[in-house]
């Protein structure tokens, strides 16, 4: 293993990394607060440090595959929300949804960095480089946090999206699952079977975006 180039890759993808669980994070608090639900700004988690929003076990994740991870859910309390059932759906989106936003963003500003006539090689080397590949990674990354998180399993946000959608019935027996989420996400990881499932949709859009 080439323990330098390892720690580089770790050094570039810190922004980026922090910048998408921050911003996935506040989206789905700060539109919770807007239809009625205080819990996360009570939490001091509508904010913009990052500190609040890491979770140490997703953020190895995303290190680890860089591409996919999580961050430390922003609270929501559903019975706050005027339309609990319709409302947590839409807080639920908007986390994937910023992501793919900044995704975007960040494809943008990397084509723009490709149009500058920078020719001083040090200028390139210590300034350029660097941040054209912390750009890459952030599109890579944001696309990683929003596919990853809309797979319909509990407590990610698709299996919240899903809920929506389905039958109250339907709905209630589908949420029984939420106890043993967390332990299927990680057979998941671990058995790499989100290698097949969401590494090629991943690949796809970051290709579609770069």
């Amino acid at each position: 293993m080439d323990i330098v180039n390892t720690i580089r890759q770790i050094i570039l993808m810190a922004v980026p990394i922090l910048l998408a669980v921050t911003f996935h994070e506040l989206a789905h608090g700060y539109v919770a607060y807007k239809f009625g639900d205080h819990t996360a700004k009570d939490a001091g988690r509508l904010t913009l440090n990052p500190l609040k929003h890491l979770d140490p076990l997703g953020t190895l994740v995303f290190i680890v595959t860089r591409m996919i991870g999580w961050a430390k859910p922003v609270p929501v309390n559903p019975y706050n929300l005027r339309n609990p059932k319709r409302d947590m759906m839409w807080v639920s989106i908007a986390g994937p949804a910023t992501n793919m936003a900044l995704a975007v963003v960040s494809a943008i500003l990397f084509k723009l960095m490709l149009t500058l006539p920078v020719t001083d090689p040090v200028l390139v080397k210590r300034i350029f480089l660097p941040l054209a590949m912390m750009l890459q990674l952030s599109v890579v990354l944001n696309i990683g946090l929003a596919v990853f998180n809309i797979i319909p399993i509990p407590p990610l946000d698709g299996s919240k999206i899903l809920i929506g959608l389905l039958p109250t019935r339907q709905a209630i027996a589908y949420n029984r699952i939420e106890p043993y989420g967390f332990f299927i996400l990680l057979a998941l990881i671990f058995f790499r079977i989100t290698d097949y499932l969401i590494f090629p949709i991943i690949i796809f859009l970051k290709n579609l975006l770069l």
